[in-house]
């Protein structure tokens, strides 16, 4: 027999999960908490038990989606052992998932709800400030494994990689042929190789 405290986590992460995908399909100010209650199979106060308003639930929506998208490229640069190889891993992952038009449109039409939330904006700043670390955190762990060397501090580099993913991110979105090497350019002015003795 489940606890309460489960059955409740359950059903947050179903309403997450059917936001999401509404979110994703239709957009956030399309969707109404109404229909994902609805799509979800809950009332809308399982709705309001859960989460305060639709921005935290489209927050959370975010917080899901960053999670994986850091996961991926942790993954993808994680088994890198050189340089050459961390940089190339890190490509490949832009090549494919940067500028993904569904979820950077949603990141972009939700990001406009922070003109009229300043407890939007308030929680975007401290999860970009979250990704951010989480950036400088993995440049650190390469930069041990391969002796890759930093132009800045990683904590710039982090700033300046994950301001340029937002940028081409959202061009990209709306031309997905645009070549990602100007990124992997950047990124090597940055990330320096070992000094070969």
């Amino acid at each position: 027999m489940s606890t309460r405290a489960e059955r409740q986590a359950r059903t947050r992460e179903a309403l997450v999960s059917t936001a999401r995908t509404l979110f994703l399909d239709d957009g956030y100010g399309a969707t109404s908490l109404d229909r994902v209650a609805l799509e979800a199979g809950f009332s809308k106060g399982a709705v309001y038990s859960n989460f305060k308003s639709k921005e935290e639930l489209g927050l959370a929506v975010l917080d899901e989606i960053h999670r994986e998208m850091v996961a991926e490229v942790v993954d993808a640069v994680g088994v890198a052992s050189t340089y050459d190889d961390a940089i190339n891993a890190f490509e490949g992952w832009l090549k494919v998932r940067l500028g993904q038009p569904r979820w950077t449109a949603l990141e972009v039409e939700f990001a406009a709800v922070v003109r009229t939330s300043p407890f939007v904006a308030t929680e975007l700043a401290a999860r970009h400030t979250q990704i951010r670390e989480a950036i400088a955190a993995m440049l650190h762990d390469i930069a041990e494994r391969t002796g890759m060397r930093m132009a800045l501090p990683a904590d710039q580099v982090a700033l300046a990689l994950l301001s340029l993913g937002i940028g081409m991110g959202a061009q990209r979105s709306l031309d997905p042929g645009l070549d990602v090497h100007a990124f992997t350019a950047t990124i090597r002015s940055l990330l320096l190789p070992p000094v070969v003795e």
